[in-house]
């Protein structure tokens, strides 16, 4: 490959980004700390499809939204959710689809905590898992770690706490039509809300 004939540092730069996008999945390019490995990776973008086509993965370049996105080619190797962090999920993704109607795109999609809380107490579920804050926090830690979203306030558990979602939100589970996601995010959210979906656990983040 030809990274084998790269000086050290490409060498360096290039395992950092690839163990990034291994243990991470997505990396963004409006990120501060994974900005340098988004355009590390679209310069090199061919040697690193063929090195993880190499460990059956498919990467995916998006320059638009600016995310590269690492998805296993057999399905397998998929990140199991809780039925809460599904439905957190979901929310969230809603969320920035209609924050977004209302920027450019080169705005951040900024959120309150409080507004996760009004979607999800809009549910009408059997059975419907308590968030508490406890729930709350390991949620936001897996999406966090996961570059889905991040935290601008230190204390992200108080209502008026302000999360960024970023658009790697819109690559966790693959559709290439906004308008086909918002319809597929309602009709999972009013299957949720008749209680039509009892799994307890759902595969939805590519890892």
């Amino acid at each position: 490959m030809e990274i084998l004939n790269e000086s050290a540092t490409q060498k360096e730069k290039f395992r950092i980004s690839a163990n990034k996008l291994l243990n991470n999945c997505f990396i963004v390019k409006k990120k501060e700390d994974t900005r340098n490995d988004y355009i590390f990776v679209v310069q090199n973008k061919a040697l690193f499809i063929q090195y993880f086509d190499l460990l059956g993965y498919r990467l995916d370049v998006n320059e638009t939204h600016g995310v590269v996105a690492l998805t296993s080619i057999n399905g397998t190797g998929r990140l199991k959710l809780k039925k809460i962090e599904s439905i957190l999920l979901l929310i969230l993704r809603l969320l920035y689809i209609e924050k977004r109607a209302e920027l450019s795109l080169n705005d951040e999609v900024i959120i309150l905590i409080d507004e996760i809380h009004q979607k999800y107490n809009m549910l009408k579920l059997d059975a419907k898992p308590t968030l508490d804050k406890t729930m709350l926090k390991s949620t936001m830690s897996l999406f966090k770690r996961y570059n889905i979203i991040t935290n601008i306030d230190s204390d992200f558990l108080m209502s008026d706490a302000r999360i960024r979602i970023f658009p790697s939100i819109l690559f966790a589970v693959t559709n290439d039509n906004i308008t086909q996601m918002v319809d597929m995010i309602n009709d999972k959210l009013n299957k949720y809300m008749k209680g039509g979906e009892q799994s307890d656990d759902e595969e939805v983040v590519q890892d």
